[in-house]
């Protein structure tokens, strides 16, 4: 029997042409899928295609589109064993992360991909990724269980976690990594996946889509000479429901006393202070220089491994369900989507 697909496309360099007369990139039409990648012809597969109209540019990306997606998916979600969604890479990171949580007990696959030249340009990557994210996401056990039930990135050969991703380069091919999770699968001749990091199907629970954010969220990176007066506007802004403190190291802050202040009577109001480091690979641990353990005193808490793009979107799904202070807290340090190693 052949496996049902729904391709979504929400804009992004993938869906694009040059217009031979201007040289301009244009969306085109999806419904011409076919013209432009007609190897998808040869697949023993039948997938449909949804088009937001107007396509969105991944840079205006932002919850409310999530919450579009999730409705799409919900809705689709019996008649289809998989879904890929073509994304714009700048943000990509940051919906697939709140995929991850907003479509809980996820059983099929959500895979994201998209390319760094245009679907219409002679050696375009997004071709080879949209071919391989549709046969992962139509990739069965002998059983008939999805191989892959989960929401996941595929980029320049390899399949990523969704919420463990980053875009770290905005020129080559390769352009996501998952600096703290091995991928899941390996693109060559075979496909191989590495089924003991893949979470297991949920078996028994029902998908629960979730709608509800917050996006009263703010960051905060820090840098040698950072001023009271510069950060101190996010700190005691009414609005900021919780902030991600972008550290050094293993969660290393400066000591000054105008720093662990703030962060003291943000934390008194309430405000959910998460620590994650700067570095690109690597785990939080307030409890091993002096520098983190006044965070910890202050009341921040420990965001682990997390990246910045599944802090900030876990924040706004958590503060979105009205949670107290407390539960949020609780949570932030729970591992609900494999997004955290602990």
């Amino acid at each position: 029997m052949k496996a049902n697909i729904l391709l979504i496309y929400t804009g992004g360099t993938i869906g694009m042409i040059e217009n031979p007369e201007t040289g301009a990139l244009e969306n085109f039409d999806f419904d011409h899928l076919l013209t432009y990648v007609p190897e998808l012809k040869r697949f023993n597969i039948n997938f449909h295609s949804f088009q937001f109209d107007p396509p969105i540019d991944s840079s205006d990306m932002d919850p409310s589109f999530w919450v579009d997606l999730v409705k799409i998916i919900d809705r689709n979600y019996d008649n289809y064993a998989g879904f890929v969604i073509l994304h714009g890479t700048d943000t990509m990171s940051f919906t697939a992360s709140a995929l991850s949580f907003m479509l809980e007990n996820i059983d099929k696959p959500v895979i994201l991909t998209g390319s760094q030249l245009p679907i219409g340009k002679l050696r375009t990557d997004g071709k080879e990724n949209l071919l391989t994210a549709i046969e992962i996401a139509a990739a069965q056990h002998e059983n008939g269980d999805p191989i892959v039930p989960e929401v996941c990135v595929f980029f320049e050969n390899h399949l990523m976690r969704g919420n463990r991703t980053v875009k770290h380069n905005a020129e080559n091919f390769n352009a996501f990594s998952s600096f703290n999770y091995p991928p899941l699968a390996t693109v060559g001749i075979h496909i191989k996946y590495e089924y003991n990091l893949i979470r297991n199907k949920n078996k028994g629970k029902r998908l629960k889509a979730h709608y509800l954010y917050d996006p009263n969220v703010a960051i905060v990176t820090l840098f040698p000479g950072v001023q009271r007066d510069i950060v101190a506007p996010v700190f005691e802004n009414e609005r900021v429901k919780a902030i991600v403190l972008r550290t050094y190291g293993s969660g290393n802050a400066p000591q000054k006393p105008w720093f662990i202040d703030l962060i003291k009577q943000a934390t008194l109001r309430g405000v959910i202070i998460i620590n994650i480091t700067q570095c690109a690979a690597g785990s939080v641990d307030m409890q091993r220089y002096e520098t983190g353990i006044h965070l910890l005193n202050a009341g921040v808490i420990s965001g682990y491994d997390s990246t910045t793009e599944c802090a900030v979107t876990k924040l706004m799904f958590l503060l979105g369900h009205g949670y107290d202070y407390e539960k949020v807290k609780h949570l932030m340090s729970s591992n609900l989507a494999g997004e955290i190693t602990r």
